[in-house]
């Protein structure tokens, strides 16, 4: 495939209005131009920064909605792409013609496709019209078993892979970026469960490319995320357009309403902070799509059996997953400052991905208060040995998890994927010892967004303790979801054995914790026995005990008890080096004695009252001058530290809680960033048109004859808006 010969371009002052709406209007009209056309050159040198408001910009997608089927303009510009796109990284350092051109044929193309995606009338995606007509002579340059889709995406990857982020060629690397965002937008098509009969032929024609490739693309878009700007004192650029440059349209963001289909030639007069972030934004959002995605295959034997067959009458244990190169590219990440292989001579099979973690780390922790960082983080510890274990030695670890934990202390204000995703990050960080000993030596001096009470010289051990006990209290009363209890709970068990001088504070949020569960206990257990002392008084009444209150109250029996074993495993192996938590137990001894000899618990509470029989009768010992005062009771279980051997407590098996994913990930996570991706980056979609989750849809209202609705105005117009950009 070689690019398209270029022909001599129109001078700026020779091109009209009126040219510009003629050849706009040949573009969504009936009448198809060949490829080899001078048209096309004229319609992707447009000069001019000409605007149409967004219902022009409708009425021009509307109509070329009715006439691609013939025309097949789409297919032509997609082509025309990845001509100029493949002249263009023959020499990427210049601001080529064939650059500029791409500009709009991405853009252009991305306009339109987008509209036919949200539009389509049915699942068939060849309604799409992406390949040429059949009377259509393809130029020699176009092999004629050549995929177009695939053609394009190669072009496109390519070019974001190959060709470094410059002045000269960040509108092309932003456009790229929006096209592969509308490309990949026909997951919203389809269910939250991938099927064998869902077809995406974009981000499909994106896994189908060579490793190396696959490779490139991962380290640049992980490279533009690292690249935004670490303060707002940075040093800024202006993108200006040349003298020589065709032309001038201003470009407000994704949501001008005035925006034209003519991209060309930006005049772009922002500080690299803007650009930066808004590239690095695209690059995550498209990372986040691209590794996520899984392809459904059915297994030969079911392929090849007779019938009919439906996504719904299917199987899991009938279908596969293709595995994802990108996936696995960024699972092969390495470090730039440390090569594995060179020490242990275990080479790592994919791509080989060479990245700053240094860089990676201090991003992360600048950007953790946004979802698709904490995903991009879930994937990188959850995935990347090398990044989970370079986080696990660093010393300022505090870095990622103060924005992990203040996440959480705002959870009333986060959604609950976001929560849940932080609490698996902290319960994979916590499954390393090491980690678990070092955040209880890292002293915090203070801890400004915390409002309940002031923190200060706390351990960043005692804050998450903290933070996770307040997660669970905000749970029950509020979210009530039990895996978010699990969680929780699996962390501080994890924690446990390593803990090392827990605050005051944290100690007696521990004992709380109990407290607050064992009400909840007992509230459970009481129903319990009412409606049996019910029933055998009233043997008529056959009703039992509802499914989900039995249900609830085992599910509470076992977070009890693995408070216990938290409390059991400091007191058995940390019990000298956390004189707080004595006496926080012994401070609320009461809430133990209820369970003492209940059956399910008493086992486990032979060791706590053990060490509190040890304590108290080192108090009832000791001669004190006035009432006892907190300074006196420290003192006292300080000095007797020293003396606790240990003797008849029970040895109980460490519990230990691991990460497990679930076996399909993909159906939390491929709409979980879908919808990120519209929420957070400016992409609109046809609200109707999406299937991938759940969407509350406008509520139409009638208004009488002469009357008007200034805000559903104002909602349209802004929809149309969105729908006309990129």
């Amino acid at each position: 495939m070689g690019a398209v010969p270029s022909t001599p371009r129109w001078p700026a002052a020779d091109v009209s209005e009126d040219t510009a709406e003629f050849l706009i209007g040949t573009f969504v009209g009936a009448k198809s131009f060949p490829l080899t056309s001078d048209y096309w050159h004229k319609l992707l040198e447009l000069p001019f920064d000409l605007h149409w408001p967004a219902n022009r910009v409708q009425q021009a997608c509307q109509i070329f909605a009715v006439n691609n089927h013939s025309a097949r303009h789409l297919a032509k510009i997609l082509i025309h792409l990845t001509w100029c796109l493949q002249e263009s990284l023959s020499n990427p350092d210049v601001q080529s013609a064939a650059s500029m051109k791409a500009v709009n044929a991405s853009y252009i193309a991305s306009v339109f496709l987008k509209y036919s995606i949200e539009n389509l009338k049915s699942e068939n995606l060849e309604d799409l019209y992406l390949s040429l007509d059949e009377s259509e002579t393809a130029p020699d340059n176009i092999p004629k078993d050549e995929d177009i889709i695939n053609m394009v995406m190669h072009a496109v990857l390519s070019y974001i892979g190959r060709v470094d982020i410059s002045p000269k060629t960040y509108l092309l690397h932003h456009e790229l970026l929006n096209f592969m965002l509308i490309a990949m937008s026909t997951q919203l098509l389809s269910g939250p469960s991938p099927g064998p009969n869902d077809v995406h032929p974009f981000i499909d024609a994106a896994m189908s490319q060579e490793s190396s490739l696959v490779g490139l693309v991962v380290h640049k878009l992980l490279l533009n995320y690292i690249s935004r700007p670490r303060s707002k004192s940075s040093a800024s650029y202006t993108l200006m357009s040349e003298e020589n440059q065709l032309g001038v349209l201003k470009r407000v963001g994704s949501a001008a309403a005035n925006i034209v289909l003519y991209p060309l030639s930006y005049f772009v007069n922002s500080s690299v902070e803007a650009s930066r972030s808004q590239l690095a934004d695209s690059s995550i959002n498209i990372l986040l799509i691209l590794i996520h995605y899984r392809k459904c295959i059915l297994v030969e034997s079911v392929k090849n059996s007779n019938g009919s067959i439906t996504s719904e009458s299917l199987l899991k244990d009938e279908t596969y997953f293709a595995e994802n190169p990108y996936c696995k590219a960024l699972e092969n990440v390495r470090d730039v400052e440390f090569d594995r292989v060179d020490i242990e001579g275990n080479a790592h099979s994919g791509p080989d991905v060479r990245l700053s973690f240094a860089s990676l780390f201090d991003t992360l922790g600048m950007c953790l208060a946004d979802e698709t960082a904490v995903l991009l983080l879930y994937a990188l510890v959850h995935g990347n040995s090398d990044f989970l274990e370079y986080v696990l030695v660093r010393t300022d670890i505090d870095t990622l998890l103060m924005p992990l934990l203040e996440t959480l202390y705002d959870a009333s204000r986060r959604t609950s994927n976001q929560i849940y995703m932080v609490l698996i990050i902290l319960l994979i960080l916590s499954q390393d010892s090491s980690f678990n000993a070092s955040i209880h030596k890292l002293i915090l001096p203070s801890v400004p967004w915390y409002q309940e009470r002031l923190l200060h010289q706390t351990s960043l051990g005692s804050l998450m303790v903290i933070i996770l006990i307040r997660t669970v209290k905000y749970n029950m009363s509020k979210m009530r979801d039990v895996y978010l209890h699990t969680n929780c709970l699996a962390t501080l068990a994890n924690m446990a054995p390593h803990v090392h001088r827990l605050s005051s504070y944290a100690s007696q949020r521990l004992v709380s914790l109990f407290d607050m569960l064992s009400r909840k206990y007992a509230k459970l257990a009481e129903l319990k026995n009412n409606k049996m002392q019910m029933n055998d008084s009233d043997p008529k009444d056959d009703d039992k005990l509802p499914e989900d209150t039995s249900a609830e109250l085992h599910i509470y029996t076992d977070f009890l008890r693995i408070v216990l074993e938290i409390l059991n495993a400091i007191l058995t192996y940390a019990l000298p080096r956390n004189p707080e938590v004595i006496y926080a137990i012994m401070h609320r001894q009461e809430v133990f004695q209820p369970f003492r000899n209940h059956p399910r618990f008493n086992e486990l509470l032979e060791n706590i009252f053990s060490v509190l029989d040890f304590f108290n009768s080192r108090m009832d010992a000791q001669k004190v001058d006035g009432e006892w005062s907190v300074e006196k009771v420290l003192q006292v279980i300080n000095i007797n530290c020293r003396f606790w051997r240990g003797d008849g407590m029970k040895m109980f098996t460490q519990l230990r809680f691991t990460y497990e994913q679930e076996s399909h990930p993909e159906e939390f996570f491929i709409p979980y960033v879908w919808q990120l991706v519209i929420s957070r980056s400016g992409f609109s979609f046809n609200p109707s048109s999406i299937n991938l989750f759940p969407v509350e849809l406008p509520v139409e209202v009638s208004y009488a004859p002469g009357e008007t609705n200034t805000d559903q105005n104002m909602q349209l117009n802004v929809k149309m808006a969105m729908e006309s950009s990129v």
